[in-house]
């Protein structure tokens, strides 16, 4: 395993971005209808969290450090 164990810039901003996506994909898929527009945009942070975590991995933010 890692030395780093995820504890990174681009770990945690990509945790905390997909962590928000899924409690809006969460509150659209609560609600009564059901709100499908605030279900994608819940899905489309997740997408976005995956990527800025790729970015800022490549800026050199996901080293341990050491």
């Amino acid at each position: 395993m890692a030395d780093n164990h995820g504890n990174t810039p681009a770990a945690w901003t990509a945790v905390l971005i997909a962590l928000v996506g899924f409690v809006v994909g969460g509150v659209g898929m609560s609600l009564s209808p059901v709100s499908y527009p605030l279900f994608w945009v819940g899905v489309a942070l997740v997408a976005v969290a995956a990527v800025a975590f790729v970015v800022m991995a490549k800026m050199g933010l996901h080293d341990s450090g050491h």
